[in-house]
């Protein structure tokens, strides 16, 4: 593997762990695609660092546990936001 894969999946490791960053976060920062950030912190850092790889994964793991929890606060939000639009509206 060349030297700057394994270094850049280090430090996507060490950026997630320490924002508690998502991958599509990571890969955005990054300028990197997600599957390119996926693979290099639960593929790559494998071979690379163990220990790191599991610090990341369990960081990745809640992310994915919650993902659910921010689409529907998300959805939320959206309908708020029209209802209160669809209020002034009415008031005018």
């Amino acid at each position: 593997m060349k030297d700057y894969i394994e270094e850049r999946a280090v430090e996507l490791a060490n950026y997630i762990i320490e924002n508690n960053a998502t991958v599509r976060g990571a890969a955005k920062v990054f300028s990197l695609s997600k599957s390119s950030v996926h693979k290099d912190v639960t593929e790559r850092l494998l071979r690379i660092n163990p220990t790191l790889a599991a610090r990341a994964k369990q960081v990745l793991d809640k992310n994915k546990a919650e993902r659910h929890i921010r689409g529907g606060m998300a959805t939320k939000h959206k309908y708020e936001e029209l209802a209160r639009e669809g209020e002034a509206r009415r008031a005018r």
